[in-house]
């Protein structure tokens, strides 16, 4: 493996990291396929159950894997940055990315799993419980969609057409600068859509911008990340700067755009302060 070529290592990690993607997935779906009740909201609701036992999954599996690259995960986020800022690669998890969409039972949520190397992402591992769709990439490796039982296929990006723009956006998370924004755009399609699926709907070519303006974590972005870059597109922030993982204490991410065209400047439609 040639030094300035990390692909053919982070290539062997891929289906190992699938693997424990798949079983954590089937954790969360013992979970969601039970007559869950979803009054409460204390740490005893179903959610919680659905994401621990992901969680626990994923950590174990991945601490075997590699039992030297520390797991920062959405259930572990209290590891203070002194420790962090110190990591130069380390796996950075969502088990379950939707929690809306869980609890709405319409099958939009995914589990995530990232390997970061100084500060970007270079492995993305995005598993969706409910069909067993999952998307994968590695840096230098390409980006695939593969179905349970069907060969990975290559996804890519596709060219912008201005005169017909198809934005994404959270069924869960609209809001007066995203409605500006696409007002801004002009004529435009908008499909909705919930969890890390927004970002692989541009990585796979089905829309050209998922325009993020309002929060997210770290966690939420870093395997999509990965993938959309792989498939040729771009997660910058609104200054159309790509993200950078694990730069500072809080791990909140800024506003950013997903994009497949790397040369728009998408940063013109945002509304004016």
């Amino acid at each position: 493996m040639g030094s300035n070529d990390p692909a053919p290592g982070l290539r062997a990690l891929l289906p190992r990291v699938i693997e424990i993607a798949r079983q954590a997935s089937e954790k969360i779906l013992e979970v969601y396929n039970s007559e869950f009740a979803i009054a409460h909201k204390d740490d005893k609701s179903p959610l919680t159950e659905a994401d621990m036992a992901a969680h626990k999954v994923i950590v174990a599996g991945l601490s075997a894997l590699t039992p030297d690259i520390p797991v920062l995960s959405e259930e572990s986020a209290s590891i203070p940055f002194a420790e962090r800022s110190r990591w130069r690669r380390y796996w950075l998890v969502d088990p379950l990315d939707g929690t809306k969409e869980f609890i709405k039972r319409n099958g939009e949520f995914t589990v995530n799993i990232a390997l970061i190397e100084g500060h970007e992402p270079v492995l993305g591992v995005i598993v969706v419980p409910v069909s067993g769709l999952c998307y994968f990439a590695a840096k230098g490796a390409g980006a695939f969609k593969e179905m349970p039982g069907g060969a990975a296929q290559p996804i890519h990006v596709k060219p912008l057409d201005l005169g017909h723009v198809i934005a994404v956006g959270s069924r869960s998370h609209a809001g007066p600068q995203l409605e500006q924004f696409l007002k801004n755009l002009g004529s435009h399609e908008l499909m909705s859509m919930g969890s890390s699926l927004k970002i692989c709907l541009v990585a796979e070519g089905k829309a050209d911008i998922y325009p993020r303006l309002g929060l997210t974590s770290e966690w939420d972005t870093a395997a999509a990340h990965c993938i959309v870059v792989e498939a040729g597109g771009r997660l910058t922030d609104t200054a159309m700067q790509p993200l950078r993982y694990n730069t500072k204490d809080s791990l909140l991410n800024p506003h950013f755009f997903v994009s497949g065209d790397t040369g728009h400047d998408w940063s013109r439609y945002l509304p004016e302060d």
